[in-house]
């Protein structure tokens, strides 16, 4: 089983390390610094576009060869420098910090749309047929339709209807906290309760978005699995069908749901983004999009390696998942 998985991430590590190289490739080549006018609210002035000995220290010219400015790039890549902003500012420390505010975004969404999914999908194909699995299938095909730019909105006008109806605002739909609620009248547990509010919605979004998508792929695995010939021998042995769904079936369909799950990552940082973008949450994927708007080629490429070693590290988690749960794997292992 190490042996496999050493394997796997030398593999996963190797399609990382070019993924990064290509968006690299991509933002440079196709992106061009603007930077925002400087302001008293924008800080720092950031280096104009006619001044290319500023945006070169920066490697940030347009005008210099790509594969000098690759060479910079990867060098600094290798010793944990990810370059400057068009602001000259470092950009490992706001990308790192960044990453934190998206990681506390979307963990808990994406744990309940993953569990959710695949007890919805299990349900829905032991009940083929039903009115339960019309339900479940009806609201899974409404989910996956609706977009989350769209779905964010709706429950923020559903919540604020809520809010208005009963004249207690249960959540908030706007930042990740409220001014001063760190040294209101509970303290560190009013703090945490304020932030708890917060984080409702934006949860219940990716929650929503990845629910559906695991519901759809699990209820196709199991229905492939219930007519199984283990399946009818352990009900032949005397095992109740619902004990012999979970304890076969459901092992057996998550399989093939565990390589599936390495590629909803790059789906889940596109939801995040998005949500970062309706909720206000200064995450990750509000600094890339203002990034792009910018030109600023070194954060956008940072968070390009991001997400490829997220990618990298959800497709390690798929390998060993799938190992554990086929004993097959761990016997070519």
């Amino acid at each position: 089983m190490g042996r496999f998985l050493v394997r796997r991430l030398a593999g996963h590590a190797v399609l990382a390390v070019v993924a990064a190289s290509l968006a690299y490739l991509l933002a440079a080549a196709s992106l061009h610094p603007r930077p925002d006018p400087p302001g008293p609210a924008a800080g720092p002035a950031p280096a104009a576009p006619a001044d290319r000995a500023a945006l070169r220290r920066l490697n940030l010219d347009d005008r210099e060869p790509l594969a000098e400015r690759y060479r910079v790039w990867a060098a600094g890549i290798v010793r944990g420098d990810f370059g400057r902003t068009l602001r000259g500012e470092p950009v490992a420390a706001e990308l790192w910090r960044r990453l934190w505010v998206s990681v506390r975004l979307l963990a808990a969404g994406s744990a309940l749309g993953f569990a959710g999914g695949v007890l919805l999908g299990a349900y829905a194909a032991a009940r083929r047929g039903t009115a339960a699995d019309r339900l479940v299938t009806a609201g899974s095909f409404l989910l996956l339709a609706v977009p989350v730019f769209v779905l964010a909105p709706l429950l923020q006008i559903a919540a604020a209807a809520v809010d208005q109806a009963t004249g207690v605002q249960f959540v908030e739909w706007v930042g990740e906290s409220s001014p001063g609620a760190a040294g209101g009248a509970f303290g560190a547990l009013g703090a945490v309760g304020d932030r708890v509010r917060h984080l409702a919605l934006p949860t219940v979004v990716v929650a929503l978005s990845q629910l559906a998508v695991y519901c759809r792929y699990q209820r196709g695995m199991m229905l492939d699995v219930i007519g199984a010939d283990y399946v009818r021998t352990a009900r032949a042995k005397g095992l109740r069908r619902r004990d012999a769904l979970l304890r076969h079936g459901v092992r057996t369909a998550l399989i093939p749901l565990t390589t599936y799950f390495a590629y909803t990552v790059g789906v889940l940082l596109l939801t995040g983004m998005f949500t970062e973008q309706v909720f206000g949450w200064h995450g990750l994927g509000e600094w890339v999009v203002d990034a792009i708007l910018r030109g600023d080629v070194n954060v956008v490429a940072a968070a390009n390696v991001v997400a490829a070693v997220a990618v990298l590290l959800a497709g390690l988690a798929s390998d060993a998942l799938r190992g554990l749960l086929d004993p097959r794997v761990r016997a070519r292992a």
